[in-house]
Parts: C-alpha cells; structure tokens; sequence
C-alpha cells in the first residue's frame, strides 16, 4: 500500500480556468468585445490563426465541466469574471443576462460542494476602455471598482475567496511592454504606468470587497512569481539575477506588502517609472487575506550588456526535462518560492492558485488520454508544496492548471494543459489519466510520498 503525505484537514483542492480562455459565447447575451476577441481576430496574432470564440464552449456546456469537477472530487474551483459579460462597455450599464451566467455558475458549483475562487480580472479587459487608454488611464482603474462593487452586490453573499487579479505582471509586460498579449502595445513606460494603475485597481477593489461582500470572505491577488537563480557565482550574475527577481517578483510584492516601490529597480526604471500620486501606496497595501503564486518553472539568468533593458539573458538548461511550452521541470523551485515569499513578506495565507504543464497528448483508439508526464509534474510539485507546508508556510489550498484543454492565448489551441481533453470539433470532454490521479490525491487529502 502506498504511503502518502497527507495535507492539513480543510484544504483546499481545486482547478482552474479563466474566462476568454474557455467560455466562447464571444458575442452573445449582450457581450461586450475585450481587448482578447480583436486581438485573436487580428491576423498573425496567434500561432495558429484560431480565436476564443468558442473555446471550450464553456458558457454552454458549464453545467458539464461542473459534473467533471464534482466527478474528479475537487472541493474548490477557481474561475474568472468577463468583465465585458457584465458591462458591455466597462462601465455604466450592467448586463443581467451576464450576471446570470455567474450567478447561476456559483449557484451550481455550490450545489455540488465546490467552493467558488472567484478572480475579477484575468486580462479580458473591456475594448471600450481600451480605447480611451485602458489600462494606461487612471480612470479604468476607478472603473475596475464599479465593475468590483456590480459582482459583489449579486455574488458577495455566496463568493467567500476573491482575488482581485491574476497576474498583473503578465498583463503589464506582455499586454503593453512586448505586445505579445492584448492590447498589443510596445512600451516598458506603457508597461510600468499599467503595472501601477492595475496594483492600485486592486487596492480600490479590496476595499469595495470588505464594504459589500460577505464579512467571512477572503480577499487577495495572484501573482506569477519567478524563482530566479543566477548562472553562476560571479557578481555580474547575481546582480542580474537580483534585477530579474526585482522586475518579476519585488515590484509587486513590495508595494502589496511594505507600500512602496524597491528602490534599487525604480532607480535602474530611472525616466520610465510610473506617475504614483499621493496616496496610491496606501491604497495598494491594503490588507489581504492571501496571496495566490502561480508557479510553472524557473529561471537561470547571467549578465549581459547587450541583453535589453535588464542587461540579462536567460539560460536554458539542455540536461533537464521540458514541457511543450520550453519551460523546464523544475519542481524545487516551488518549494523555494513558497519559503521565501513566506519569510520575506509574510502574507496570512498562501494558495498555489495555478501549477500544470502542456504536454503533446494523444486519445489513444480506446478513448483513453495516458499523460504520465503530467502526473508526474504535478506529483513532484505538490511534495515539494507539502514540504513548504510542512516548514511553516501557511499553504491553504492548490489549485491545478487547468480544468480544460483551451485557448492558450498567443499560442491558439497548440497547447494542452488540460486534465481533461477537449476535442475543439465537437466539444467532447475526456477526463484523463492525470484527472484520475488527481481524484485519488484528493480522496487521500495526500500525496504518494515517493516521487515519479
């Protein structure tokens, strides 16, 4: 018989998705557009052509992917809001027939004994503020509290963990610094002032969240944090690597945790750095009940002049395995995360809000998918987040990435971080063998001690 490391009693085993990444329904039921359907519908924008118009068609077939979540036995799930669902155009008017989506979402994960994790943005911002600035404009982020306040006052009596963003950095870098996410634009100044606007939406929407959502609910942010190590023992590479974990890590977590900036990255941001008004580092460091990591790898980073704006470059390691995304399997790197989030910030609680891989998976004649590769990602990863736990950090909860096969923004639907398959022809959902195993982890509450 197996031995297994079990986890605290009322841990939280989940999965997640996000909305434009599975609801399709791009425009119906009074939809607005987001910046994400004229991104996807403009051309060369994703690897192979697709869009999220329907996705996994999740905004009809939800009452399913809840079967499948009740079926794999998980107790939390973790979704996110379409703002544009509910105001067309950010702000204004809200569109009931998009409140009723969620409310009958909530309604039915919380008949089958799923917790609802709900995040009110993961980057399918309205078109219609992008086109006054988005989040480039002071205003959208007192917008983003009015759209806070419409879910609240319909959801907050049965919502009891939010989170106000997921990955802010992404949505900063990738949307306005390199242009390989919607909106599309090329600017680190654009980028720094957007990173700024989104933490200080964040710090507006807690507080709305106190005042009008459930007096027990939890409230925090997720982060994609990077677990950065330097390529070598010189100087040059630990102060690269020291600018890489700044750039990632220090920029959010300082001004969420201690109300400021770090000093040595505004210093090296120099002209670029962000109009902060009186007041906005107070706003922003309001207090939160958790602090959600996202962790896939990690990264090794040297010095070099030439490399950018950070004068680095990263390293890959040939020796290691990597996923389809050419991240290498690195499952320490959570466990250092963890630890040292914990020792450095001290947040309240902790959740791995999002942890998986893409793998090239296949359904074999018998309608099977064997993705024994992600079992064993996913096994490594939560011994190594059982011994965080098991040192002090205050873990709560895991959530895995994703629920659904689905549109893995700039690169389409070629990439499959499911733990069920989606056949995008005919919406046919297979559970896989990875869904299986995970259905087993959550019985246990544990995980196989030995690893795979």
């Amino acid at each position: 018989m197996a031995d297994f490391l079990n986890y605290p009693e009322g841990f939280l085993w989940g999965v997640a998705t996000s909305s434009y990444q599975i609801e399709g329904a791009w425009n119906e039921d009074g939809k607005g557009m987001s910046i994400w359907d004229t991104f996807s519908h403009t051309k060369g924008k994703i690897a192979d052509g697709s869009t999220g118009d329907v996705a996994c068609d999740h905004y009809h077939r939800w009452q399913e992917d809840i079967a499948l979540m009740k079926q794999m036995g998980v107790n939390a799930y973790r979704l996110s809001v379409s703002w544009p669902r509910v105001l067309p155009r950010g702000r204004g008017t809200v569109n009931p027939k998009g409140l009723d989506f969620y409310d009958e979402l909530v309604d039915g994960l919380l008949e089958a004994g799923i917790a609802p994790f709900v995040t009110l943005y993961h980057w399918d911002l309205p078109q219609a503020l992008q086109d006054i600035g988005g989040w480039t404009s002071r205003d959208v982020a007192c917008y983003f509290a009015d759209y806070t306040a419409a879910l609240a006052h319909r959801l907050g009596d049965r919502v009891t963990h939010w989170a106000t963003h997921n990955e802010p950095w992404v949505a900063a870098w990738l949307g306005y610094g390199w242009g390989e996410h919607a909106p599309g634009i090329r600017s680190a100044a654009c980028a720094l002032q957007v990173a700024h606007h989104l933490l200080l939406s964040h710090g507006m929407a807690v507080e709305v969240l106190r005042d009008l959502s459930n007096p027990e609910a939890q409230v925090g942010i997720v982060l994609n944090l990077a677990n950065v190590h330097p390529a070598s023992d010189r100087q040059e590479d630990l102060a690269a690597s020291r600018r890489a974990e700044g750039f990632h890590n220090r920029w959010f977590l300082e001004p969420l945790f201690a109300g400021s900036y770090p000093q040595d990255m505004s210093e090296w941001y120099g002209a670029q750095l962000p109009e902060v008004r009186p007041g906005d580092m107070s706003c922003i460091s309001r207090r939160v009940d958790f602090l959600g990591v996202n962790y896939y790898t990690r990264g090794i980073v040297k010095s070099n002049p030439e490399g950018g704006p950070l004068q680095l470059e990263h390293v890959r390691v040939e020796d290691s395995e990597h996923t389809e995304m050419g991240w290498e399997v690195y499952p320490q790197g959570l466990y250092e995360l963890l630890v040292k989030v914990q020792q450095d910030y001290n947040p309240p609680a902790l959740y791995v809000t999002e942890n998986g891989a893409a793998f090239a998976d296949e359904v074999t004649p018998d309608g099977k998918v064997q993705d024994d590769r992600r079992i064993a990602y996913l096994q490594n990863h939560l011994l190594q987040a059982h011994r965080a736990a098991q040192e002090g950090v205050p873990l709560k909860g895991y959530f895995a990435w994703s629920l659904l096969d689905n549109f893995e923004w700039a690169h389409g639907y070629t990439k499959r971080f499911g733990l069920v398959h989606v056949d995008f022809t005919t919406q046919r959902r297979i559970v896989k063998d990875s869904g299986w195993w995970y259905r087993r982890v959550i019985a246990e509450n544990g995980v196989e001690l030995q690893p795979v």
